[in-house]
């Protein structure tokens, strides 16, 4: 029987990574379709991804799948066809990196989900397949001239800090639960106005887009393929770029440049900087910008007390964490927690 899982090392399979010859390509996918047995389509795809050597998270739920993959160059032909062999992926679009070093993942992981975007709806009534109408890169230049028409950033905040859409609004919360709610509230009194939302691929801002309408907005866009269809586009086609600063992403080199700019700081000094790393501290992990100067300064971690941490040997700093798990806090920039960077 065929292993459908991982079973050699995180550190192991990073170091394969960077010894392997061969370029590969950072792609995203998702689409809502009903999937009648997750369990079992999770397994079928990933064995045949695996034969591909693909790597990458990929979550699937009864209502469709969500992935973020590293293909190798010489099989994105055969990937690419086995995806649209599958009846609801057929034509997917697939959304290729802009900046792209191919060593975005190292490791195939699937997961069943009981969504593939945790967004706390329960209304029974609420139905996805009524959405907000795509626009293209085009499009979405054209409407954002106007400056009645109302853009907005369905991200999480530490995504928007470093790159966004010029005058888009931030919905301001940690999750995207928090924040479908928040933007209904937030845009009340605009209900009769163009309503243009972004995400980075798409995908949240297709089902934010489904939720304004059943909260009864009239006028509502989604940008189709997200920030980085609309960054290809401008360059195929040569349109000017709205966008200012970098896109986040959600895999090993957590950001892309879009735009020239940088417009965030580093949350130490205050320096122009847009590079999010992780604290180096195991027992806190979390996600922040960093300069350089303040990297060295600080043995890249978050705060003196974490540095204090990390330096001790590498047993006591085993006792400190015991039982405490921080692999979970990668992407984790929740306001509360950013509260610990007074250095």
């Amino acid at each position: 029987m065929a292993v459908l899982h991982n079973r050699v090392s995180q550190k192991e399979l990073k170091k394969r990574l960077f010894e392997e010859a061969e370029p590969r390509k950072t792609i995203s996918f998702y689409q809502y379709a009903f999937i009648e047995d997750p369990k079992l389509f999770r397994d079928v795809l990933y064995k045949n991804l695996d034969e591909l050597k693909v790597f990458g998270r990929i979550y699937v739920a009864h209502e469709g799948i969500n992935a973020q993959v590293s293909v190798p160059a010489s099989n994105y032909d055969a990937f690419k066809l086995y995806l649209y062999s599958i009846s609801f992926l057929n034509g997917v679009r697939l959304n290729v990196a802009v900046e792209d070093d191919g060593k975005s993942f190292w490791v195939l992981k699937i997961k069943v989900r009981s969504k593939i975007v945790a967004d706390g709806i329960n209304d029974a009534a609420f139905d996805m397949s009524k959405k907000g109408k795509y626009v293209d890169a085009a499009s979405f230049n054209k409407l954002t001239s106007d400056p009645e028409t109302i853009v907005v950033d369905m991200r999480n905040h530490y995504e928007y800090e470093v790159g966004h859409f010029e005058n888009a609004i931030e919905i301001p919360s940690d999750t995207f639960r928090e924040q479908l709610p928040m933007a209904v509230s937030m845009l009340q009194e605009k209900k009769d106005k163009n309503i243009i939302m972004y995400c980075t691929g798409g995908i949240r801002c297709e089902k934010a887009s489904a939720w304004m309408l059943h909260n009864g907005f009239k006028n509502v866009f989604h940008l189709e393929g997200g920030i980085i269809q609309y960054a290809n586009k401008i360059k195929e086609e040569k349109l000017s770029n709205k966008f200012k600063g970098k896109n986040f992403v959600f895999d090993g080199r957590l950001g892309e440049m879009i735009g020239d700019e940088v417009i965030s700081v580093c949350h130490q000094c205050g320096k122009a900087c847009d590079t999010h790393t992780n604290c180096a501290n195991e027992g806190c992990h979390l996600l922040f910008i960093q300069c350089r100067s303040c990297a060295e300064k600080f043995n890249g971690c978050c705060s003196a007390e974490c540095k204090a941490t990390y330096e001790l040997p590498e047993e006591e700093r085993k006792q400190i964490r015991k039982g405490v798990k921080n692999g979970i806090m990668i992407f984790n920039k929740s306001r509360q927690r950013m509260k610990k960077l007074h250095v």
